[in-house]
């Protein structure tokens, strides 16, 4: 965390300063290789555990190799796991520094046959499909936010989300993934201390006139429970018609209803407010 601070600490007053944000986003994006590079790893080690496990023999040297390699596939999501910390640790430490937040997973069943270290490797597995299931595919009711590149009045939306994160504690927000605008600051306010919301980025998949429009039936098909939907283009009308017609409650913001002069995010936050977990949400 102190690395990251220091980044911006060195560029500040130079005409480098513009650039701290990408310097600093590679030192979080570094980690983030690592644990991706470590999840394959671990995904290989898993499937052949589970190759293992589906092939159960009475030996010796067969429980042996099972504790092994569930041992190696453990220690590997340990390492996963400890990566991944730092790097959150690190992007929370971006955070406060720029202003934004950084961004880029049936029960066993015993038998006679089955031997102590067979059951342990399958409850293993399944432990870990849970992770990632959780990690991956976040289970809360679904919110979505959407609208243009060019929004700027980020107080209108998060109070609409703080009124919904009061109602809907366990929500997931779903956002359209771009890095400015409405989807950014759906994204900061995710990632404000004491919020803790996932934020599941519904990018376009494919070319074409007829993408955006299909995504938005995608959206549809997550049946959100609600919806911050800012004025924008044709594309984001059609959005809002979509919802509307499946009775989903829509706060609907017009782009002429802005704050002339939206208040600017904070740009830094002492980096000690951090370590002592006392910094304020911006």
């Amino acid at each position: 965390g102190g690395i990251i601070a220091a980044i911006f600490d060195l560029f500040t007053g130079t005409r480098l300063e513009a650039l701290a944000p990408d310097i600093a986003w590679g030192f979080v994006n570094s980690f983030h290789y690592l644990a991706g590079k470590l999840e394959k790893r671990e995904d290989g080690y898993a499937r052949e555990l589970g190759d293992l496990a589906r092939a159960p023999e009475g030996s010796e040297i067969y429980a042996r190799s099972l504790e092994e390699k569930q041992l190696q596939c453990q220690s590997v999501a340990e390492q996963r796991q400890a990566i991944e910390c730092m790097r959150d640790y690190a992007a929370e430490m971006y955070r406060a520094q720029s202003g934004w937040p950084w961004s880029p997973a049936k029960g066993t069943r015993a038998s006679s046959a089955s031997s102590a270290s067979q059951i342990a490797a399958v409850d293993f597995l399944r432990a870990r499909q849970l992770e990632q299931r959780e990690r991956h595919l976040p289970q809360g009711p679904i919110v979505v936010v959407t609208g243009p590149a060019d929004w700027h009045d980020w107080q209108a939306i998060w109070s609409r989300l703080d009124a919904i994160h009061a109602r809907l504690s366990h929500m997931t927000l779903v956002t359209t993934g771009q890095r400015r605008g409405v989807d950014q600051i759906a994204a900061a306010w995710a990632a404000r201390t004491g919020v803790d919301v996932p934020v599941v980025r519904y990018g376009l998949y494919g070319t074409g006139r007829k993408t955006a429009f299909i995504r938005n039936r995608k959206i549809l098909d997550l049946k959100p429970v609600e919806a911050v939907l800012c004025e924008g283009s044709g594309v984001q009308a059609n959005l809002y018609q979509l919802l509307r017609q499946a009775n989903v409650p829509i706060h609907a913001l017009r782009r002429a209803d802005q704050a002339a002069d939206a208040v600017k995010f904070p740009r830094r936050v002492p980096p000690a407010a951090i370590e002592g977990g006392q910094h304020g949400d911006t």
